[in-house]
């Protein structure tokens, strides 16, 4: 069968045409491209959308229905079995590794995150249960997090993977806190400590394998996607380290359904180098030496709301960013934007929020609702 033939009935099973009328067809402008489909996968599928080769009205749509038809499943190109293997034979995520993802995706510039985020700058799922737009949704999420901790005022805090410090200067204002951050992005360290101006918060381009002090809490936000499954003993073991006897750590992560070494090639070279998914066995296997799980939350299907709403910003501040950023740019972050919100919509991908104590709380943990 001939490669358009093939791919059109595959795409069928998904309810998408070549060329089709609705939304979430695709449109086709080279037909190389798809061979390229199936020789690389989404790696080819994903660079022929930067370059041109085909366009989607409705690209969230188009990979939400791909990954519900789990077409990919029918695609595996044999060239990147070196990828698995690199993924499962060396760190790629190691001391000497750690900055490149701050340097290629966080440093990009901070005028891209501040067009495309909430004031905040908060750059993790928001908690959609009861919130209208994404402001509210990423209030909600901080406020969702201080609850779970149980902060209270005069604690220390420790934010591994602060970001912009969007949750420390939350809960410096809320809950009288002092808080300590780490990150890789220089960029981050820039304009959060502008942003975090005249509160009790600390900023340190540190990997967090050299911290080496007692918090009454935790935090990480969506940073263990850069761990790696080769560093999840560690993360846990500095984790705990660090924490206080009677502390709680929270543990706020992207994770997938089942165990998959690597991560997929288009995001790996394009957006997160490096970066790596867990599923919910990863987690447990290297937190329950030093951890007792207290609460797990999955709200995973609240960041395909959140990323539409990051890709509308996006596209309706395109025109002051269009000095910075190419063409190919724009098409490049549709498609990261996109495609990962199919696939949380499709429910390919989750969202959880771990609550641990390290001996158990006596009485039990009562998750918090909000009001």
């Amino acid at each position: 069968m001939e490669t358009r033939a093939y791919i059109e009935k595959l795409l069928a099973r998904a309810d998408i045409s070549i060329n089709g009328s609705r939304p979430w067809d695709m449109q086709l402008h080279r037909a190389d491209v798809l061979h390229d489909v199936l020789a690389r996968g989404n790696l080819g599928l994903g660079e022929g959308y930067m370059r041109g080769d085909w366009d989607c009205e409705q690209l969230d749509e188009f990979f939400y229905r791909i990954l519900r038809a789990q077409l990919g499943q029918e695609i595996k190109p044999t060239r990147f079995l070196w990828q698995h293997l690199k993924a499962r034979w060396l760190n790629l995520q190691s001391r000497a590794r750690a900055f490149q993802v701050g340097e290629q995706h966080y440093d990009l510039g901070n005028q891209l995150y501040q067009a495309m985020l909430d004031e905040r700058m908060v750059y993790t799922c928001g908690y959609w249960q009861r919130a209208e737009n994404l402001a509210d949704a990423q209030r909600d999420k901080l406020e969702l997090i201080c609850q779970k901790l149980q902060l209270r005022p005069g604690m220390q805090l420790l934010d591994i993977g602060c970001g912009w410090g969007s949750f420390m200067k939350y809960a410096a204002e809320n809950y009288s806190v002092r808080c300590v951050g780490v990150t890789v992005s220089k960029a981050q360290v820039e304009l959060g400590e502008k942003m975090c101006a005249g509160l009790p918060i600390e900023f340190r381009l540190q990997d967090y394998r050299e911290i080496n002090e007692h918090f009454d809490a935790v935090v990480s936000i969506g940073m263990f996607e850069h761990v790696g499954q080769k560093n999840y003993d560690s993360f846990m073991e500095v984790a705990a380290r660090s924490l206080k006897d009677d502390g709680l750590f929270l543990l706020h992560t992207i994770g997938r359904n089942r165990d998959v070494r690597g991560t997929d090639p288009w995001i790996n070279r394009h957006i997160f180098p490096n970066g790596e998914l867990p599923c919910l066995a990863h987690i447990d296997n290297s937190s329950r030496a030093h951890f007792t799980a207290e609460d797990i939350h999955n709200f995973g299907a609240d960041y395909n709301r959140t990323l539409m709403a990051w890709s509308d910003n996006f596209e309706r501040n395109w025109e002051q960013l269009s000095g910075d950023y190419d063409e190919t740019f724009k098409r490049m972050w549709r498609y990261y934007l996109h495609s990962c919100a199919g696939a949380f919509r499709a429910r390919d991908l989750q969202l959880w929020q771990w609550v641990f104590s390290k001996s158990g709380i006596e009485g039990g943990y009562h998750r918090p609702t909000l009001d």
